[in-house]
């Protein structure tokens, strides 16, 4: 979520959709499905850092779940989802800091993903992920890779992405996606990035949600690969033009610093 100015200046500005499938914007249509009672996801523990929230609206959906709202009216904006399917190599990344003078273990990821048309049983089939130490495609590769699936459970995370002028929908249900680092891997104080991409079983996705605030646009420094990693772009909303950022969460031990003080658990915290 760091050093925006640097990524900017580092990789060439993406402005739209330059391959089919890259993203999901709001001529995609919207519609209801009925939830089906699927595994639900009950939350991270022992969270070391958390990127973002995944809904910015508690309760206010259909059934009393949450929602990532997609603010189209308010905010202009007009991208459900970035494209990061795993059958098409496209990926995207973000990026993490570890307070200096930590040393974190890392034991699992959090990713978050949908597709449309799914219901409440998740569709979400692999995940697949690498942790590096610079600016991908820059930098060592410190943990993972493209080829090994590191999903270890999937469950919906009770909110579903819907669009502000037609709330209501649930075609888009948001599922938590819990990846394991095995073995834990040790990471010092400094900045990493994560670049993932996912797997399900329809044909529409599996799409990236991107962090959700209510009055916000600009929500972070996220980036989108659409060549198999050769080349990352910086990512922005297809309305607004915002720049935006994707939500996860590192579960793990050794933080001395309190997560909520470190990263976006504050923000996160009052859509709980």
């Amino acid at each position: 979520m760091r050093n925006l100015a640097a990524v900017l200046l580092a990789a060439v500005v993406f402005a739209g959709p330059a391959f089919a499938d890259s993203t999901e914007n709001i001529d995609a249509g919207w519609g209801f499905i009925e939830p089906d009672g699927g595994p639900m996801w009950n939350g991270s523990r022992d969270v070391l850092y958390d990127n973002g929230p995944y809904f910015n609206s508690a309760g206010t959906g259909f059934g009393g779940a949450d929602e990532s709202i997609l603010q189209d009216q308010t905010l202009g904006m007009g991208t459900y989802g970035f494209g990061h399917q795993h059958s098409l190599s496209y990926m995207v990344a973000d990026d993490f800091m570890v307070p200096d003078g930590e040393t974190w273990t890392v034991e699992g990821i959090t990713f978050f993903g949908y597709q449309t048309g799914s219901s409440t049983t998740s569709t979400i089939t692999g995940v697949y992920f690498e942790i590096r130490d610079d600016l991908p495609p820059g930098g060592t590769v410190l943990y993972g890779d493209f080829v090994t699936n590191q999903l270890m459970a999937t469950g919906w995370a009770n909110a579903y992405r819907t669009l502000e002028s037609s709330p209501g929908g649930t075609t888009r249900p948001i599922m938590a996606n819990d990846a394991m680092v095995s073995p834990s891997l040790e990471l010092s104080g400094g900045q990493y990035w994560i670049c993932w991409n996912t797997d399900g079983s329809l044909s529409s996705g599996p799409w990236a949600p991107p962090i959700a605030i209510l009055g916000v646009g600009w929500t972070g420094d996220g980036l989108q690969s659409l060549d198999g990693g050769a080349t990352y772009n910086p990512v922005y909303d297809g309305g607004s033009g915002d720049p935006q950022g994707f939500p996860f969460i590192i579960s793990g031990y050794g933080g001395t610093t309190d997560a909520d003080a470190t990263s976006w658990g504050a923000v996160k915290a009052l859509f709980k």
